[in-house]
């Protein structure tokens, strides 16, 4: 079933075709001008898309292409039959169209959708977890079609989970589409926070447990833990394991080698206990960092003889404290501005905030939008260029929104003792660093690391927005038409970018223009800013067309 889209007293027929931006191979985009509006099965809904954003994830997809973990065909979760009928969903090497961070209205509907209805203003939660690949999950603007098109269409047993968890979030029509789009992003930031860590042996999971020779608190962590399996092996016997994964390892001993090995055979979310009984690690370790942002896998230890001293200063999760020393590393750039904000806006006490980057020019946008924000709750705000001041051990919490292994690592020797370090950049898996375990260990630093949102993080940021705890237009650095896009994702891959940039389907020619430049080239969408910021009248001023003041009079 078709229905015409009716709002605000208009009527528009849906065409069929479409402007829509394409990845088709690696590092391939296309601008297709004539794109097929797809049909509207019993089960789905066509959405017509207000605004969707760019992020860094989409570079990642056009580098990888075919090889990207999430644009795998979906191995369970759904009828292999359904994934047929569902004309948005291009696995494989097929052409797929990217934009995962939209909002948009929902203009028909199959005859069988039952949570959903013409006019539903939504938001899309694009990891559909109950869609499995091989190596990930189902994703819109991966697998299936995204946003980055005029319309888009949704299969409801995609957006809605057998559980009944729906990844369509309706909203109100309060808020500017920019202001829904920068959404999904600020979930991903207080995603990181909220995640639940895990201080125990995973009940009914794989145990492997190394020693050379007694294992004093072993029978105890095994009992609580209820392990599923428990296989043991000294640390020659590691090698022979090869190919194998399990989900929590306990190694009794210091041997940096045995380590590195051990880590090989961590599986998702998995945790390595280094029990070292006095003994010393004598080098700095090579990790993946890349998969404790993106597999969750985890490092405690204890310089004690029982392994439930490591895992138990585990945090339960990576939130702020009270009295917490934060830096924010890299947080001039689009995140770690959300990072800054949110930290100051977090309602913790005795907290203080240094943001540092390589910019002063970039420190400085900083300081203009959250500086005020800070005064105002009276958190110490410190804007720091680290080329010109580096800075000291001391720090309580860290989060390094800068894909270096390199300054994860100097976040650790920058930590205080009991410090949580958030590595938030998302660093490709299988990326290692050199890293001071030992000092890990010993000062009790705990690092983690998290890969995209759930709904109840983008239902927490919807919450921050209508109570008015954060406005979103402050990562908004730029606004595009279809014409544009290709500058616009060009700056996000070189990081010239200096917030977020929010793509518009329905303006095909519009060029990508920052908010800075707005008066000199659309001197009428930049009446409508507030102290530089986006609002909704001067969205609409944009959607609206050419500039009045250049009319003949």
């Amino acid at each position: 079933m078709i229905a015409d889209l009716m709002k605000e007293g208009t009527v528009t027929q849906i065409p069929t075709t479409q402007h829509a931006i394409q990845f088709t191979g690696v590092d391939q985009i296309v601008h297709n001008t004539e794109k097929p509006v797809d049909p509207v099965g019993p089960t789905q809904m066509l959405l017509k898309v207000e605004a969707c954003g760019i992020c860094f994830s989409d570079t990642k997809l056009l580098h990888a292409f075919d090889s990207h973990p999430r644009k795998a065909e979906v191995i369970s979760g759904i009828d292999p039959g359904a994934l047929d009928e569902i004309p948005s969903y291009h696995p494989g090497s097929a052409p797929v169209t990217p934009g995962h961070e939209p909002v948009a209205r929902i203009v028909a509907v199959g005859d069988a959708v039952e949570h959903f209805a013409v006019g539903d203003r939504v938001l899309v939660q694009a990891d559909w977890k109950h869609l499995r690949t091989p190596k990930s999950n189902g994703a819109f603007g991966y697998n299936f079609d995204g946003a980055l098109q005029e319309y888009v269409v949704v299969d409801e047993r995609c957006v809605v989970s057998p559980d009944g968890e729906e990844f369509l979030i309706h909203v109100s029509d309060g808020p500017s589409a920019a202001a829904v789009g920068l959404i999904e992003p600020w979930a991903t930031v207080e995603g990181s926070y909220a995640w639940k860590e895990r201080n125990h042996v995973l009940p009914g999971g794989h145990l492997l447990v190394i020693s050379d020779g007694e294992t004093p608190g072993l029978a105890a962590l095994v009992a609580k833990g209820e392990a599923a399996e428990t296989v043991q092996v000294d640390g020659a016997g590691v090698s022979d394991l090869e190919g194998r994964t399990f989900d929590d390892i306990v190694y009794y001993g210091s041997d940096a080698d045995v380590i590195e090995s051990a880590a090989g055979l961590l599986g998702t979310r998995a945790v390595l206990c280094v029990v070292l009984n006095g003994e010393t690690i004598d080098r700095k370790v090579s990790l993946d960092i890349g998969r404790v942002h993106y597999d969750f896998i985890r490092f405690c230890g204890t310089t004690g003889a029982d392994p439930a001293e490591g895992y138990a200063w585990i945090p339960e999760t990576g939130e702020l404290r009270d009295g917490d020393k934060v830096a924010i590393i890299g947080a001039a750039g689009p995140m770690g501005q959300m990072h800054t904000m949110r930290a100051i806006t977090s309602g913790f006490r005795d907290i203080s905030v240094d943001a540092t980057d390589l910019s002063s020019e970039r420190l400085a946008h900083l300081e203009s939008i959250v500086g005020p924000v800070a005064d105002t709750r009276g958190v110490p705000l410190r804007v720091v260029n680290t080329a010109e001041s580096p800075l000291e051990r001391g720090y309580t919490h860290l989060s390094c929104m800068v894909p270096v292994p390199a300054l994860v690592a100097q976040a650790v020797d920058l930590a205080a003792e009991g410090a949580i370090i958030n590595a938030f950049a998302g660093i490709p898996a299988g990326t290692l660093g050199e890293f001071d375990l030992q000092g890990i260990i010993e000062r009790r630093i705990f690092m983690l690391g998290t890969s995209g949102s759930d709904v109840s993080d983008m239902r927490t940021v919807l919450r921050k927005i209508e109570e008015g705890i954060i406005d979103t237009h402050i990562s908004l650095d730029a606004v595009t038409g279809m014409a544009g896009f290709e500058d616009a994702i060009g700056s996000v891959m070189d990081r010239t970018a200096g917030g977020k940039i929010m793509v518009f389907p329905s303006l095909h020619d519009l060029p990508l223009t920052r908010l800075v430049d707005m008066p000199e080239r659309l001197p009428h969408v930049a009446a409508k800013l507030n102290d530089g910021l986006w609002t909704k009248e001067a969205e609409k001023a944009l959607l609206a067309g050419d500039d009045p003041t250049s009319a003949p009079k």
